[in-house]
């Protein structure tokens, strides 16, 4: 099924976990979606965490 494309958002300093999750349901709402970031990763402060809570599962 596609979808056709209904316009454009562009997310800024949205590198991090809501950053990205929003531009995934801006996508898949059917939107062209920019993602821009400062740094040269994505991840936010989530990439720099070694455990998760409440599991303690490996955050890498």
């Amino acid at each position: 099924m596609s979808q056709e494309k209904i316009g454009s958002i562009m997310i800024i300093g949205g590198g991090g976990i809501s950053g990205m999750q929003a531009a995934l349901d801006a996508a898949n709402s059917g939107y062209y979606v920019y993602l821009v970031e400062q740094s040269a990763s994505i991840g936010g402060i989530m990439s720099q965490l070694d455990k998760t809570f409440p599991t303690n599962d490996c955050a890498m």
